[in-house]
């Protein structure tokens, strides 16, 4: 029997290419905590946990992250079957509470590991890839109207992205509504435009936002109020044509069930670190369809390895209506990858090879790893 014998994690501090302003943080670096798990037969796999703004996102920091695998999760699975990964989503889900995203990334090891014992691509593992490349959306989030429209000009002609999400709500539902309309009207029929509100509003400016937004061409609205006002995104997806995007309001199967049941979304934006892990991500993705919703593989804008992770699991969903945004990689300064992952065609291409396709760059992750002394942090509220 192959067990797992050791689970090491690191954070690493990766400088973004540029400020990346949300409604509740501006980032200017990405911190990853990346997870190593070594098996009996000499066998590892690797995984990766990432938030957004620290604490500014969600309840998870990076620094919990890694706490709770070093001091719950890992002492967990030491000496169970490697093999059994089902067994260990269970032993971590009954043992531990809440921490999805610190075990989404033991639980991309796990599979990784499996994978490349088994030489088969972790897409093998949820049955199957039927994609061999996904859509792929870029997000405008200078907060700029000029420079945004540049970037997304400049994505056209070269064709690596036609679909623009653009981060507003830290201004001025108005003011948000003006920069949307001048970015549709520059790229026009060109490129897909939609918005992620990030919770920022409320219902009173989310209707008329909404309404705004449809007027101007805009396609879709991720979570406008926060995630907890149920009959508002309810009445915002009955009230308008625009498609509205449930996703900070997704945490796993159960969330899945509600918002369903609520009629409070028209899209689920499927995140793998959100959900806890591929498994669970594949179960609210299986929901969403089952109930004719339409899809959207969203990103915790990990690096290229939880991004290779989840185009495994994506690239085995049937019919993904809104495409991905697992742009991740394109936005850091640095690929911590030996193979980076393949941009082309508006498209992001599904890794090849066993395990999750991805294997590391030893002296990048050196270089970023903030044990080293380099530590650089999003600036909350700028």
């Amino acid at each position: 029997m192959t067990t797992i014998d050791q689970i090491e994690t690191v954070i690493l501090d990766i400088p973004t290419i540029r400020g990346h302003v949300l409604s509740m943080a501006t980032m200017r670096s990405q911190t990853a905590v990346l997870v190593r798990v070594k098996f009996s037969d000499g066998s590892e796999g690797i995984g990766e946990g990432t938030t957004i703004g620290g604490l500014s996102y969600g309840a998870e920091s990076p620094e919990g992250i890694q706490s709770a695998i070093d001091t719950y999760i890992a002492p967990t699975l030491a000496g169970r079957d490697g093999n059994d990964v089902n067994g260990a989503i269970q032993l971590v889900d009954r043992l531990v509470k809440g921490n999805r995203i610190a075990k989404t990334a033991v639980e991309i090891a796990l599979w990784d590991g499996l994978g490349k014992r088994l030489g088969v691509p972790v897409s093998q593992l949820f049955g199957g890839a039927v994609h061999k490349a996904l859509p792929v959306a870029w997000t405008l989030a200078s907060g700029n109207s000029e420079t945004d429209i540049a970037e997304a000009q400049e994505m056209i002609e070269t064709r690596r992205h036609n679909i623009f999400k653009l981060k507003i709500g830290k201004r001025g539902v108005r003011d948000d509504i003006a920069h949307v309309a001048r970015i549709k009207a520059a790229i026009g029929d060109t490129g897909s435009v939609r918005v992620d509100v990030n919770q920022a509003w409320s219902l009173a400016d989310a209707r008329w936002g909404l309404k705004g937004l449809q007027e101007v061409g805009c396609e879709l609205v991720e979570q406008p109020v926060q995630a907890r006002f149920r009959r508002a995104m309810a009445e915002l997806t009955n009230g308008y044509e625009i498609a509205v995007m449930a996703d900070e309001a997704l945490n796993g199967p159960e969330d899945a069930l509600t918002v369903v049941a609520g009629n409070a979304a028209d899209v689920f934006a499927v995140k793998v670190a959100q959900s806890g892990g591929l498994k669970r991500a594949s179960e609210v993705a299986a929901i969403g369809q089952a109930a004719g919703l339409g899809l959207y593989g969203g990103t915790m804008l990990e690096t290229g390895l939880g991004t290779a992770a989840a185009l495994q699991l994506f690239s085995t969903v049937e019919a993904l209506r809104w495409g991905t945004e697992f742009f991740g990689p394109l936005l850091l300064t640095e690929e911590i990858l030996c193979e980076p992952i393949v941009y082309c065609d508006f498209c992001v291409e599904i890794p090849t090879g066993t395990g999750i396709g991805a294997s590391l760059d030893p002296d990048k992750v050196a270089f970023y790893r903030r044990d080293r002394g380099r530590t650089i942090k999003a600036a909350a509220g700028e």
